[in-house]
Parts: C-alpha cells; structure tokens; sequence
C-alpha cells in the first residue's frame, strides 16, 4: 500500500483550495468564475507557436494552479516540460506522450487535443486572454479564503486575533500576486547578487543597503537591508531609544524615507520631541534652567518644519501584539512604501495565540519569529530594540555578552545582526572614572550574519541625547 502511495501525484495547496471551493460551488448552485475559452485560447497559442508563447506565458507569471480545468493546468506542465528538454512542441508529439504517460483519457482524449491546438484562430489576443483567466482565478482564490475564514470563525472563536491577521495575510498575498510564483529563479538570484557587486565596485564606500548614519557601522553591515532584522540590545538607561532615534533621524529625515516607528513604551510626542530637539541640536534641560535663545529657536523651527513635512508614522499602542503590528505594517507598506520599521521595544509586545498565555519565552519567540517574517513579506529592514538581563551588572565593566538577551535565545536566532549598546561611564566605580568615561560608548556587533562583527566607538552627548561618530580606536 505504501508504494501505491508514493506513485500516487502530489495535490498542491491551491488544488486543495480549489476542491473546497469547488465544494462551495456545488452546494450552492453556483459555478466558480472561470474562463475556459481563454485557457484553451491560451494553450492553442502556444501550441501554434511555442518559440513566442512559451516563454511568455512563464514571464507574466503563469503557473498549473491558476487554470480552472485541471486538464489545462496538465497539458501546460507538460509543454513547458518539452520546452525545457528542447523537444520540438508539436502536436502528435505531445498525443503521444500524453499516451504514454497515461493522461491522454485525462485530458480528453485525441479529439479535444486536436480541439484545443485548432482553437485560436490568431494568437494576437494570447495576453488578453492571459489577464482574464489570471483575474478569473483570482476571484476562485477570494472564494476559496474567505470560504476557509468563514469555516475557521465557526471553529476557532478563542483565536481571533491570530485568526483576524492571518485572513489579512491571505488576502494581502491574494492582492500582490503572492501565491502565483513566490520562488525566485537561480537566474533572477544571480542578476541581483551582481547588480549588488557592480553597486559595491561603483560606489565604493557607499553602503548597500540603506545608510545608518554611522560610518562604521555601515561599513561593518552594508546598511539595513530589506528582508533583514537587526536587533539593539542593552540594559535600560543605556540610551537605547535615542540610538534608535537617531538611525530614524538620518533615514527619515536626511534620506528622506518613509518611516514607520512602534513605540510601545513613550508616546508619538515624547518621540517627536525627541527627534526634534536632537534634529535642532537643542538642549531639553535648558526649558527647565531658562529660556531658549534666538539661535535656539531658529534651529528648532528649521528643525519643526523638517519633520513635520517628513514621511515619519509613529504608532504608539502600549503592549501591541505581534498580529496588530503586522497588520499596520502591510497596510502602510501599502499605502506610504515604508523603507523602515523601528520597534521600541521588542518584550513590551505580546503575542495572543494559546501556546504563548503559559510560556514568556514562548511568547518572546514568536514575537522575535513574527517580526523576522514580517522583514521578509514586505522586504524592509526591521530595527527591533530589546532589554538586556542582569548579567552585565555581575561582571567587571558590566561589558554586555549577546547571552544576556533576555527570555529567549530566539531573539539571537531570527535576528541577523545584535548589536549590544553600552556606555562605560554608567559601570565606573568612582566619580574620577566616571568623569573620565563621559561621553564614551560602544556598539558591540555580537552577530552579522553577512559581514565582520566587533566593537563600534561612538560618542555619546546626554545632554543632545545623541550618539555619533567616534575617531576614538577601540583596543583589542
């Protein structure tokens, strides 16, 4: 039994789909959209001329699933099949290897072989008749989800909100095309690993992903890139926030690029305040010791003006669930093309599926892998800050080690880059050393998964809140 099994063909998700859909469909009376005219139409094109039909049928992303007749989605695997081999795509060819294959009786017979290659008169509508069965087929994908949401309401009323993302999820893959052909080709992965070298060669010291404001860093990484999840983590009072802002600052405002922050801990006006004064160069403390100068406030109304025409979205929802955020994300990656999303910070979300009520660190987990997902659905880099455990309080210097990550060695995993933030002055065991350490900090690339990992001096100005470039060499 087990080796009639295996011979058996595979059935694929989308045929899956289709069959409940399919199910839908006879219950109610109703046929699913369809178009088989066009797909006969389509497959007739390409059988009259296969040098031009082939290939383009694969460029605008035609795939098995997407027909209607199943027959239709067997006779196109298996012209490309022979267009790959280099077999001539002719018709008695293809009757007889259908014959052998034993699919001939599948499709139809002989007879609606000779049907199909006889049906187009010209080949001249082939993408027309190409977009209608593509739309066709996505109307038989919304059936098909919602038919599933509707069944998985009726089962699952204690998992809502995993529930809620994931019919968002579907229908946003549903929109972008997502669930027609997801695997790039070796040959695209080629094209664009060279496009990355000849940008390396052409700019030279110019990162490749999008610049942090922070030479050696960007030199170190290559940029944030899209897909990838670089996690900064350190003890609180280390200034991990304004590491964050600052990075927000030079790709928000600098680079002008859509920006979307998560601040699960201050408010969009703490925030904003933030990043303005900073942007301004102005002191906060001076609001408290006495009046801003007229330098003062020019730098802060050139620095007003600047934000507030920015493309900076700042969601400030205390304790936000990892579906929550997903599901503002892919709408304004939608909506404004984010380059960039800034959490702060990764232990104040949660998760609400069962597993994770019982278990923190399971918890943590799925929010570090849902976040890893999320940079790669929408292909922008995910700066994700995270609090340290007590471990630098024990050692000598309190030099933090990636192990002090707190809840969840998966936030290592998922993460490609973990930089730990640290500032000598705040371990100093007198005052002389604390004075003498003011103002010194460092960003230890624990991990980069694509480059060189090591220490980062920067210099950090309390009173601007800022860190930056440092000159400063750090000793090994």
């Amino acid at each position: 039994m087990s080796a009639n099994t295996s011979n058996k063909p595979k059935i694929t998700r989308e045929e899956i789909s289709l069959q409940k859909a399919q199910e839908l469909e006879a219950s109610s009376l109703r046929s699913l959209p369809n178009a088989v005219g066009p797909e006969k139409s389509i497959l007739s094109s390409m059988l009259q001329d296969p040098a031009n039909y082939i290939g383009l049928a694969e460029e605008k992303g035609l795939v098995r699933d997407i027909f209607y007749n199943p027959s239709h989605g067997e006779l196109y695997d298996l012209i490309r099949e022979m267009q790959d081999k280099n077999e001539s795509v002719e018709l008695v060819g293809l009757n007889q290897k259908l014959m052998d294959r034993g699919l001939l009786d599948k499709i139809g017979g002989t007879s609606y072989l000779t049907e199909i290659y006889s049906y187009s008169t010209t080949p001249a509508h082939f993408e027309h008749h190409l977009d209608i069965v593509k739309q066709k087929h996505i109307l038989r994908s919304i059936i098909s989800k919602c038919s599933e949401a509707i069944n998985r309401a009726y089962e699952d009323q204690e998992e809502v909100a995993s529930l809620l993302d994931e019919v968002e999820q579907n229908v946003f893959a549903i929109r972008e095309g997502a669930e027609e052909e997801t695997e790039a080709s070796l040959q695209t992965n080629v094209q664009a690993v060279m496009e990355d070298l000849q940008q390396l060669i052409l700019n030279g010291d110019q990162p490749l992903g999008i610049g942090t404001g922070y030479k050696i860093l960007d030199s170190m990484s290559g940029g944030l890139k899209g897909g990838e999840m670089f996690v900064v983590a350190a003890r609180p009072s280390m200034g991990k926030t304004s590491f964050m802002m600052n990075i927000v600052e030079d790709i928000c405002l600098t680079q002008d690029l859509p920006t979307m922050v998560f601040s699960c801990e201050m408010t969009s006006k703490q925030i904003v305040q933030r990043l303005l004064f900073a942007r301004a160069r102005f002191e906060i403390v001076k609001l408290k010791t006495g009046k801003p100068s007229k330098d003062d406030l020019r730098r802060i109304k050139a620095a007003a003006e600047e934000v507030a025409a920015s493309k900076l979205f700042i969601d400030d929802t205390a304790g936000i669930s990892i579906s929550e955020l997903r599901a503002k994300a892919r709408r304004k990656k939608k909506d404004e093309d984010i380059q960039l999303i800034a959490i702060d910070y990764l232990q104040l979300m949660r998760s609400t599926s069962k597993q994770a009520q019982n278990s923190r660190e399971r918890e943590i987990a799925e929010i570090s892998a849902g976040l890893k997902g999320l940079a790669k659905e929408l292909n922008v880099p995910i700066l994700v800050l995270a609090q340290l455990n007590r471990g630098p309080e024990s050692r000598t210097g309190g030099a933090p080690r990636m192990s002090d990550l707190r809840e969840s060695g998966s936030i290592e995993q998922d993460a490609d880059m973990v930089g730990l933030l640290y500032r000598s002055a705040y371990y100093a065991d007198s005052e002389e050393e604390r004075q003498e350490a003011d103002g010194v900090a460092a960003l230890n690339l624990a991990k980069n998964r694509n480059g060189a990992t090591g220490e980062i001096p920067l210099t950090f100005i309390k009173g601007l809140m800022r860190f930056e470039n440092s000159e400063r060499r750090i000793e090994d």
